[in-house]
């Protein structure tokens, strides 16, 4: 009985890598590249064209970062499942791609076998992640307290969240400032620190996530 290969899209600033991987895929006929994209809106347009089985999805892209295109991909069509391929393992990085719906997340420096283990397990409907990252995570929860572990957006401090919140209800920096009783500079210093550790580009994507989180 013959397979249907996994459908593959990559997504990846870099037409080395892209042809690298394309080229790593000839000597496994049980998946076929059927795309590439080198900035969000090409990868949103072949998710919507062509829904791919399997999307490899850098972080670090033109326009839309990584882990926005992932978001939008899984509630335009969760049967498009997103590996992460990047060379980013910062927890900040790790979390806030699986929240937004990534089914895993492999380093660029993976060795053939891993990352073709990778992409057959996501499309398999799994979740999987590189050796090293996969010890991380099951450290971070091992030594978190209990009541932590559901605590949405670990990679933040306390009081990032807590300004996230406050972004969420509406407050305006000076509002911020005038609660928290902290300067505005220091309220503008928060935000960059949000923004870049849930890597999006801007307070509404942020306060975005923050209201997604409350309905989980």
């Amino acid at each position: 009985m013959n397979v249907k290969p996994l459908r593959i899209v990559i997504v990846d600033d870099h037409p080395l890598f892209r042809h690298g991987v394309r080229t790593l895929f000839l000597t496994a006929p049980e998946l076929e590249v059927v795309g590439e994209a080198g900035n969000g809106e090409e990868a949103i347009a072949l998710a919507q064209s062509l829904r791919p089985d399997v999307m490899l999805m850098d972080i670090r892209m033109p326009g839309l970062s990584g882990i926005e295109m992932t978001r939008r991909i899984t509630v335009m069509d969760p049967a498009i499942r997103i590996l992460i391929l990047t060379m980013f393992e910062d927890d900040s990085s790790v979390f806030t791609a699986m929240r937004s719906g990534a089914k895993g997340y492999v380093l660029k420096d993976a060795d053939k076998d891993e990352l073709l283990r990778a992409i057959h397990a996501v499309g398999n409907g799994e979740a999987i992640f590189s050796p090293g990252i996969a010890s991380r995570m099951i450290e971070y929860f091992a030594v978190t307290r209990p009541a932590a572990r559901e605590e949405a957006f670990p990679e933040l401090s306390s009081r990032e969240r807590e300004v996230l919140y406050l972004m969420t209800e509406g407050a305006s920096n000076a509002d911020i400032s005038s609660k928290l009783d902290i300067s505005g500079k220091t309220v503008a210093n928060y935000i960059t620190n949000i923004l870049n550790k849930l890597q999006v580009s801007d307070r509404q994507e942020a306060m975005r996530m923050a209201r997604d989180s409350r309905r989980e």
